[in-house]
């Protein structure tokens, strides 16, 4: 094994042929030999260059349309023989098997033909099985051959040689290696889940997942923490997939809760009204719907005008002038949204740290997701909550039925709950977040701690009363006792949705009952941790 070794025949073949012709050239021009197959072959030819088919290497047509076509000693040999050992030498000169100092793969389009819902016998057909064995192989005899796997690595490559004088480095062959085996493993892991998928295994023997570098990121939670941003490939709308107009560099607490943000207000249909969500730490600290976008953020901003400042702000509507200028009368660490006008675009400029993210669509909160979490020796892993509770959901458990109107709200309120981390109260009214309490362990506290937002914020507006007055509440989870309802009602709330199943369910009917309460179950919670 040597440090330099000088680079004479390439092997190519690709399915993404972008930047091929120029990179092919240029390896042309250093006099390294190309070999290749099928449609690679051909495009090459057609741009004038001097080729050599595998085929003509191996002996054996390409057959099984293309099945086999690589699975072959020549190939295998050439790619693994160790060019400082005597035998392996001796057995290529016996066998007349040449040494393949470069290999240039890129796989069958797997994960693209899946994602556009293609049927079962396709995306069979469209897993790559001569690729990722030579890309093995090469990979592992990276002392002596280089395997390049990503079209972005092509100027990587040139670069090198030029650097040292058509060779290449030791370590850059490992550099190369390692992205090449993170590519299989990608690969089957995509391949792997999707099978899983087809055929119902809901809970496989081995799970395997992967992601792309998007990011490296300056920091994690901490200063203290090293981070870094990886997509899953899914093309989810949202933080992984938006385009970033202005603004630095998003950390891993941005990302963290522009995710929480975006997913909170895609649960607001924007067809049938503007909804702007404002968060902050994960959690929300306002919440509303409006005729507009403007007025939708004003009233989510006097839910809790102190934790708006520096928080999140999400949109379910393409950013309007209006809205833009009342985001920008505060710090906001970043506005995510579906679009933006020209002239909503131009009044953020100015604010050269503000963030702005467009994803030109909303996520499909209903549709089926994979969450992970790791914890020590393993990953809990579990279907994302997409629960969805509508209005023949619900039933109503106290003499007292919700009238229209409240029960909007409760719909509102349950919608916010979902996203706010356990324990959770939520406090509506008017379409709107008036006081929300989360995080806390007692349900008690997170009645007492959202109340007492609600009366701030109705003090900091100079009303006389507190905005809890008359409001719809949300529970993520039932009560266990009626102390936190009763919290509730002393706060203002005049009806309640929760999930009930408690135990004493019937002492917390009877108390909302005493209390002149109107309440309905969903026979569904949303915790949060």
């Amino acid at each position: 094994m040597t440090d330099l070794v000088p680079l004479r025949r390439a092997l190519l073949s690709v399915s993404d042929k972008t930047g091929l012709i120029d990179f092919a050239r240029s390896l042309d021009a250093r006099g390294v030999e190309l070999l290749s197959t099928g449609g690679t072959a051909k495009a090459l030819r057609e741009a004038g260059l001097s080729v050599r088919d595998v085929a003509d290497v191996t002996g054996f047509p390409e057959m099984m349309d293309g099945r086999v076509k690589t699975l072959h000693p020549k190939v295998h040999g050439g790619l693994l023989a160790l060019r400082d050992n005597e035998e392996h030498l001796a057995a290529m000169k016996t066998h007349q098997i040449d040494a393949i100092d470069l290999l240039v793969v890129n796989l069958y389009p797997f994960e693209e033909t899946v994602a556009k819902g293609a049927d079962y016998d396709t995306c069979v057909e469209n897993i790559d099985i001569g690729g990722p064995a030579m890309i093995r192989a090469a990979a592992k005899n990276h002392g002596f051959v280089t395997t390049i796997v990503d079209v972005q690595d092509y100027d990587a490559l040139l670069a090198e040689l030029n650097a040292n004088d058509d060779t290449t480095t030791m370590g850059f062959r490992q550099k190369m290696a390692q992205i090449a085996y993170a590519r299989t493993a990608a690969y089957d892991a995509a391949v792997s889940t999707w099978m899983a998928g087809a055929i119902g295994a809901a809970t496989p023997r081995r799970l395997a997942f992967a992601g792309t570098l998007k990011q490296t990121l300056r920091y994690g939670e901490n200063s203290h923490q090293g981070a870094a941003f990886y997509t899953d490939g899914s093309n989810r709308p949202g933080v992984a997939t938006a385009r970033q107009l202005q603004g630095k560099e998003l950390s891993y607490n941005n990302i963290n809760d522009t995710d929480a943000a975006f997913e909170l207000v895609a649960e607001f249909d924007p067809a049938e009204t503007a909804a702007v969500a404002i968060i902050k730490h994960a959690n929300p600290c306002g919440v509303a719907k409006g005729a507009t976008l403007a007025e939708a953020y004003q009233k989510a901003f006097d839910c809790d005008r102190t934790s708006a400042f520096g928080g999140i702000v999400a949109l379910n509507q393409p950013l309007d002038l209006e809205t833009a200028q009342k985001i920008t009368e505060i710090f906001t660490e970043v506005v995510i949204a579906p679009g933006a006008s020209d002239e909503a675009i131009a009044a953020f400029a100015a604010k050269k740290n503000l963030r702005l993210l467009l994803t030109d669509a909303l996520p499909d909160t209903r549709a089926p997701l994979t969450a992970f979490k790791q914890v020590a020796g393993g990953l809990l892993v579990q279907d994302k909550d997409v629960g969805y509770i509508g209005l023949d959901d619900l039933k109503v458990v106290t003499k007292k039925a919700p009238t229209p109107e409240q029960m909007d709200d409760l719909l509102f309120a349950w919608k916010v709950a979902k996203h706010v981390k356990s324990n959770a109260i939520v406090y509506v009214r008017d379409h709107a977040t008036v006081g929300v309490g989360a995080g806390q362990m007692s349900r008690v506290d997170s009645a007492n701690v959202a109340a007492a937002k609600a009366e701030r914020m109705a003090a900091e507006l100079g009303l006389p009363e507190s905005l809890a007055k008359g409001s719809a509440v949300a529970s993520d989870a039932f009560f266990p006792f009626p102390d936190g309802l009763l919290e509730a009602a002393a706060a203002g709330a005049t009806c309640v949705i929760q999930p009930g199943g408690s135990m004493r369910d019937n002492e917390v009917i009877a108390a909302a009952d005493e209390a002149g309460l109107a309440m309905v179950f969903t026979g569904m919670r949303h915790f949060r941790h």
